[in-house]
């Protein structure tokens, strides 16, 4: 019987500490703070995150009934209500937007060599935004319609590790396509983007950067073929063209050939027509892939199932943000360790398993293996799965 770390102790030893002091003392979070610091708010975060708590008193109540396990949590400073309330207020939420890219860098190096759907040498993401409504009385900074407030989160998830490698929270009012002007597109990778994304003015800035997108072409695409190029029709295929665009101000902002592609899908009974600057991979793929995007609304609804980013703790811009790149930063940790401790459950199994044993002291190797996830399964056939 271990009689020394807690589960959620344990848990927290996989974060790099050394890189989160680094991020604090960036934007001087701990500046003039006597007792409660940032590493105990993210703790406190953190905890509400896998334990599913509903507001600050429910985590003020559950951490105070926890008495003398909570300095083995590594939580020093008094946790209240009210504590907790300014920190979400004050602490600048970059400190943790910065410790999670942190998670994230080591969480996509441990997945690099996962499998793909698509067979590709590439590096492929997918672009995508969510919103999450508000009381706009509530939280005033974050209108989105004349009676309704909002936030988006505009995502590029990495489709080989379905880790968010870019998120960017903004109001609701921002549309998708402003997004592409704060990304740095990497050479030689592929975006996969829906329609909202179509601008060619930032498309061609995609392919003077030496990157791929593939896109669904508007239903007022107006273009003109230059090329077409042999398809096996069996597959779905319809057409490989070279087009050029047509009108004046289009080709002023695009004016390179662009590849389209037609492809049926038997499973929709739907036509789709994509648009791409690679001509040299096959119709297909450029198919598949785009169908890859499923990906990123898969990483939404997962995360506001199974994350706390729906109910806020605080109403400020900076208490939001800072809940979103906590719970950001959790889904990242799980996902580290799932795969350093090589692990067969879904992401949501560990998860649910951490939530009841976070405060046993037992090995977390433990308690993550004597689970049959096929029995539960089994019982839970349409819960969304993430990492298989």
């Amino acid at each position: 019987m271990n009689s020394g770390k807690t589960v959620f102790s344990q848990l927290m030893d996989f974060l790099p500490s050394y890189e989160f002091r680094l991020c604090v003392d960036r934007y001087q979070g701990n500046y003039k703070v006597k007792s409660f610091s940032c590493w105990d708010q993210f703790l406190c975060l953190a905890f509400a995150q896998l334990t599913y708590r509903e507001s600050l008193r429910d985590i003020e109540t559950c951490l105070r009934a926890a008495g003398e396990k909570l300095y083995h949590m590594g939580i020093r400073g008094k946790v209240s209500r009210n504590t907790l309330a300014h920190a979400n207020e004050v602490r600048d939420w970059r400190i943790y937007q910065d410790f999670a890219q942190v998670l994230i860098q080591n969480a996509r190096e441990l997945h690099q060599n996962d499998p793909l759907a698509v067979q590709l040498d590439q590096t492929a993401y997918a672009l995508d935004s969510t919103v999450i409504d508000l009381c706009l009385s509530l939280f005033p900074w974050a209108k989105f319609r004349k009676r309704k407030g909002a936030v988006k989160l505009h995502t590029l998830l990495d489709l080989r590790a379905s880790i968010p490698t870019a998120v960017i929270v903004t109001t609701g009012a921002v549309h998708d396509v402003n997004i592409m002007d704060e990304l740095f597109w990497e050479p030689g990778s592929i975006y996969v983007m829906d329609r909202g994304y179509v601008d060619f003015s930032r498309l061609f800035r995609i392919h003077q950067d030496s990157a791929f997108f593939v896109t669904r072409a508007k239903k007022n695409f107006r273009f003109q073929r230059l090329y077409s190029h042999p398809v096996d029709k069996a597959t779905g295929l319809r057409c490989d063209q070279t087009v050029s665009l047509c009108g004046f101000y289009a080709q002023k902002d695009y004016p390179e050939k662009l590849r389209r592609v037609r492809y049926f899908d038997q499973q929709t009974n739907k036509a789709l027509v994509f648009l791409t600057n690679n001509f040299t991979l096959p119709p297909l793929t450029i198919a598949q892939l785009y169908r890859c995007r499923w990906q990123v609304e898969l990483f939404f609804k997962w995360t506001k199932q199974h994350l706390r980013i729906k109910a806020f703790y605080g109403t400020s811009d900076n208490a939001v943000k800072t809940q979103i790149w906590i719970a950001i930063s959790i889904y990242v940790l799980v996902a580290i360790v799932k795969k350093r401790l090589n692990l067969d459950h879904s992401l949501y199994s560990v998860l649910q398993i951490l939530s009841v044993t976070i405060l046993e002291k037992t090995p977390i190797l433990q308690v993550l293996s004597h689970f049959d996830e096929s029995q539960h399964m089994l019982d839970n056939d349409k819960q969304l799965i993430l990492f298989n």
